[in-house]
């Protein structure tokens, strides 16, 4: 007699046993929390140089605030950096100061922040769904866990958290903090129902962690880190028609003066130590005209979120549409219906659509402006799934059905432009070679062959209905792209575009004598600043570089030479000759060399450019 084996049965039966072990079903799940984000934020995190232009910024700052121990205004190379608040740079300089100023320290808070909600969004579903099991009596264990499990994983596992999460900018402390604080007040909201704290004189714990996130993703960035939470949980409860219930619960008065209380102290120091000039800076120009008026070039179609959430939440994003319709928001009867804790799905639509909905209308339009939707996208997209393992058939199985042949579809897609990337690809004049070494490499043409055979294996279950497992063979293809395909293209990206500044700051460190100015000519480089830990004169015009060297020339006391960084060309085009300067290294786009002053007439501006 043949014994038949059943893997998902195998499986359900290990999680059977393993929840019987409450201590061992935690260390469990906490393992595969980190080891899913040691993969995603830990691996190689300090092997890659900061990332120019934005992430040197705030590295600079930050050690620059930990050297000079002003702790109330940032400064980058010697100026006033008003463009976030405090919070990144604190934690930051802590990090700086417990690990050392490196790569690695520097993007810590990221690191942290995106385990912090990886947990956070785990907890959150394997609550809501006990709960549900309590509800209809049932003990579902391995539906649990492998729910929460698969949301944490698509939370991390996702080129647009991966992107931010290994970076050290502000984006994914203020996901951190704004996601966090939307999952304590679901948390919070639902567990009101059990507990009946409606007597006490403060907010249950969940809300009050709620609103100590909320100041601190103010902190973070600004008056966003209250307005988005707000506008969502504020959508939310007006469509349940709960305001004032959720109002009086959540003590909104004594709260708003919890976040007044965490938030304000900085920004009344800074603003009492630099009046206007951060007013108008952080205010004016980083917060309103931002939303108002395109920003430093950023403008975009407005259809460009639906772009950037289709690519930055690959390979899941197919299943949004389906996961989102499901919700039948029309249905209100229905939703007011349900216990509060089986509103999770109704709750990240609205967190899902609120993000997307409000950087739509801003009309300064940048990828990384939509990374609080990710966690929201990923509980979605999990529920949506999680309907997969219940017996009954629902609408949900056909929804995921149409979206297991998207999937297909779309990793076919993406197959087929990996294998032609070189085609589609643009140019990058600060490594003008990527592009054809990349291709050389052979990567491109690999992460074909994975999506492609992922796309395959996809089809095959969706035939032999084993859609249970779709998401696995996506979350492992995912892993397997990064590991062998994205991490590797990083490195030569590195390579070519960072190492060369690196390289030629460490240089330029051991050569510069006393009183020398350096000076970079041509493009601002942040990270120079960072490697070399002197002040940097950047100049982005030739004409203003001819025109500072002139100045430098007739000071009546002036020193003997300058240090100058740019590419060789812009050396040409400010009119210096060969004899005029020493050539002191070349690496990659870029030439470090040293210009006597003494000895050296104005340089003549080459016509030619001068025309152009």
């Amino acid at each position: 007699m043949k014994m038949k084996f059943s893997i998902p049965g195998a499986v359900e039966r290990w999680f059977d046993n393993l929840v019987k072990r409450p201590v061992l079903a935690v260390i469990v799940s906490i393992f595969w929390i980190l080891l899913t984000a040691w993969i995603a934020f830990g691996w190689h995190l300090g092997n890659i140089g900061l990332i120019d232009e934005t992430e040197p910024l705030f590295a600079e700052a930050s050690r620059q605030m930990l050297v000079t121990g002003d702790w109330i205004t940032p400064y980058f190379n010697g100026e006033t950096r008003f463009d976030k608040p405090a919070l990144i740079y604190w934690c930051q300089a802590i990090a700086y100061a417990i690990i050392g100023v490196n790569e690695w320290a520097a993007r810590v808070p990221s690191v942290f922040a995106a385990i912090v909600v990886m947990g956070l969004v785990a907890y959150t579903l394997h609550w809501s769904l006990s709960r549900a099991d309590q509800l209809e009596q049932v003990s579902r264990p391995a539906r649990r866990y492998l729910t929460a499990a698969t949301a944490a994983a698509m939370t991390a596992l996702n080129p647009e958290m991966i992107a931010w999460g290994r970076t050290g900018v502000s984006d994914m402390l203020l996901t951190g903090c704004i996601a966090s604080a939307l999952l304590c007040f679901f948390l919070g909201y639902a567990s009101q129902e059990q507990t009946n704290e409606n007597n006490s004189l403060l907010p249950n714990k969940w809300y009050l962690a709620c609103y100590v996130l909320i100041a601190a993703g103010i902190l973070t960035k600004g008056p966003i880190g209250i307005v988005l939470p707000g506008l969502i949980i504020g959508a939310f409860v007006l469509y349940l028609g709960k305001l004032r219930e959720v109002w009086r619960e959540m003590r909104v008065l004594l709260g708003l003066l919890i976040i007044l209380v965490l938030s304000v102290p900085w920004y009344a120091l800074v603003i009492w130590r630099n009046g206007w000039d951060y007013i108008n800076s952080f205010f004016g120009y980083h917060n309103v005209e931002r939303f108002t008026e395109v920003v430093n070039g950023h403008s975009a179609p407005w259809y460009f979120y639906f772009i950037v959430v289709l690519l930055g939440f690959t390979p899941y994003s197919v299943y949004l549409p389906g996961a989102i319709a499901g919700l039948q928001i029309w249905r209100r009867q229905h939703w007011l219906s349900r216990e509060r804790s089986q509103q999770l799905s109704l709750f990240a639509g609205f967190w899902f659509l609120g993000v997307f909905g409000f950087f739509t209308i801003a009309v300064t339009k940048l990828p990384s402006y939509v990374l609080p939707l990710m966690p929201a996208a990923a509980i979605l997209v999990a529920l949506l799934w999680s309907e997969q393992l219940k017996p009954t058939r629902t609408l949900a199985h056909k929804i995921f059905w149409a979206s297991g042949w998207a999937n297909v579809v779309y990793l076919s897609g993406l197959a087929v432009a990996l294998f032609n990337l070189y085609r589609i690809s643009g140019s990058d004049p600060a490594a003008p070679d990527i592009f054809l070494l990349i291709q050389q490499s052979g990567l491109p043409a690999l992460g074909g062959w994975i999506w492609l055979i992922c796309a395959m294996i996809i089809a095959a279950l969706l035939v032999v209905r084993g859609k249970n497992w779709l998401f696995g063979v996506n979350l492992l293809g995912f892993a397997a792209f990064f590991i062998v395909v994205l991490m590797p293209t990083l490195f030569l990206l590195d390579e070519q575009r960072q190492l060369p500044l690196r390289e030629l700051s460490a240089i330029a460190v051991q050569a510069q004598q006393p009183n020398e100015e350096f000076i970079m000519v041509g493009f601002k480089k942040p990270s120079v600043a960072f490697y070399t830990r002197k002040h940097v004169n950047y100049l982005q015009a030739p004409e203003a570089a001819v025109d500072h060297i002139q100045n430098q020339i007739n000071k009546q006391v002036k020193p003997p030479s300058l240090l100058a960084l740019a590419e060789q060309s812009m050396f040409v085009k400010m009119g210096l000759q060969p004899e005029e300067y020493k050539f002191l290294a070349n690496k990659g786009a870029y030439s470090l060399i040293r210009v006597p002053l003494k000895k050296t007439k104005k340089p003549k501006l080459d016509i030619s450019y001068q025309a152009r």
